[in-house]
């Protein structure tokens, strides 16, 4: 028989069990073992096998401990009985047909930060959060919820009912932010739109009621007369048909501060009348709200998709369009004059009005102001991706979340939005 060297080293064990069958190269032992031998050999012939430490039998589960002390494993270690770890993977075949070409001399190759879900979640550079998010709600005089046609998932909902258990459901799932909008009976509008500073109208009973349920949720309100005219307009119509602007404004004013006195935390003038931001603080101010904020309207564009809304609210222009105050579609510097003149007048907040049609111009105020910006996905947006949802032409989830991720991308702070309770459902269960 050939000889062996055999260098012997004792490792104090604690009192336990040794399973030996789990070392190649030691004799099963039944009793407990005080030490253990590690073994270095050198072999001329016959040569044993070689002397291997297993974590476990398989790899298919946690490995098996086996009452080691630190000491205990680190000697193994140097005395060259490293335990066994997983091989390396082969490396994965491509399939037949591939052809074989030179590696490509880049250094720079940004698909590595994106190989993996992790890397992905770890470099991401925008993120949506129901914070982010304020719920527009319809609300009108009804004790029932009336669905809305063009918008499905969308009700007037009664003030003192639905848009209570709405609120409620909002905030479960960490929307805590609302902005209202009222359907008004039709025997309250008149041409001057006084219904609007109506101290007991739908609007201010509704801040009441919601603040006395939950005093810290943020109210967002409407400024403007269009759900009050009899007109259909955001201003007073003068008899040749021309919106009044001044006069107007003398109303916004009222309206502001009667929806403050209430108590709405952010006033939003969406008439887009010149001058109005001003005025509005400097009615609110004088009147002592002075941290109400003003969420202005900078950017509304004359836009084709604000329809299902004017259908929710039963306020569509009598007659012509909007066309003389809200902005041209085709424009885009002009969208710095009036965020120039807001933020000259005090505005709080800007917002762009519709949103994904006008991620550009979201941009455009994201990178020239300081202030917070707010995006307006608008009721034509929500219907369109509604529709191509029922019709099974798009998966309606992922759609509304990139939709709302890509607004945030291009610099939204926050986003007014239809989608806010599905949408936030949605992300509180991917984090589950």
């Amino acid at each position: 028989m050939a000889s062996t060297t055999t260098t012997i080293i004792n490792v104090a064990a604690s009192n336990v069990g040794l399973d030996c069958q789990s070392y190649v190269g030691l004799r099963p032992l039944l009793l407990p073992l005080r030490s253990f031998c590690s073994v270095r050999t050198s072999t001329r012939s016959n040569p044993a096998p070689p002397f291997v430490v297993r974590a476990s039998e398989t790899h298919s589960g946690p490995f098996k401990k086996l009452g080691l002390s630190d000491a205990e494993c680190e000697a193994a270690v140097v005395a060259g009985n490293v335990p066994e770890a997983p091989p390396v993977p082969p490396k994965p075949a491509a399939p037949a047909g591939t052809p074989v070409v030179p590696t490509l001399p880049i250094n720079r190759r940004p698909r590595r930060n994106r190989r993996s879900p992790a890397l992905r979640a770890a470099f991401q550079e925008t993120t949506l959060s129901p914070a982010n998010f304020v719920y527009p709600l319809f609300i009108h005089e009804g004790e029932e919820d009336t669905p809305i046609g063009a918008m499905p998932g969308c009700y007037r909902l009664g003030w003192r009912h639905g848009l209570v258990q709405e609120v409620a459901k909002a905030r479960d799932v960490g929307v805590n932010s609302i902005v209202l909008f009222p359907k008004v009976p039709d025997g309250l509008k008149s041409p001057t739109g006084d219904e609007a500073y109506n101290d007991n109208g739908l609007v201010p009973r509704t801040i009441r009621l919601l603040k006395d349920k939950f005093p810290d949720l943020v109210i967002y309100t409407d400024v403007a007369l269009d759900p009050y005219s009899s007109d259909g307009h955001d201003g007073i119509v003068r008899e040749d048909g021309v919106i009044m602007n001044d006069e107007t404004v003398h109303q916004l004013c009222k309206q502001a501060v009667a929806q403050a006195r209430a108590g709405a935390d952010v006033v939003s003038p969406s008439d887009m009348m010149d001058g109005r931001v001003g005025a509005i603080r400097a009615a609110l101010d004088a009147e002592g709200f002075h941290h109400v904020s003003i969420m202005s309207y900078t950017a509304k564009y004359a836009s084709s998709f604000y329809g299902p809304f004017r259908e929710a609210l039963d306020s569509n222009p009598r007659f012509g369009d909007k066309k003389t105050y809200q902005m041209n579609p085709a424009n885009y510097r002009e969208a710095l004059v009036e965020t120039r003149e807001d933020e000259s007048e005090g505005a709080d907040i800007l917002l762009v009005k519709p949103g994904l049609p006008y991620l550009d111009i979201i941009r455009l105020l994201r990178d020239n102001s300081p202030l917070p910006i707010a995006a307006y996905q608008v009721s034509g947006e929500y219907a369109m991706i509604k529709a191509g949802g029922v019709l099974k032409m798009i998966d309606e989830e992922k759609v509304m979340l990139e939709s709302l991720m890509c607004l945030r991308r291009a610099g939204a702070d926050i986003i007014l939005t239809y989608f806010a309770l599905q949408a936030a459902k949605s992300l509180c269960a991917e984090k589950k």
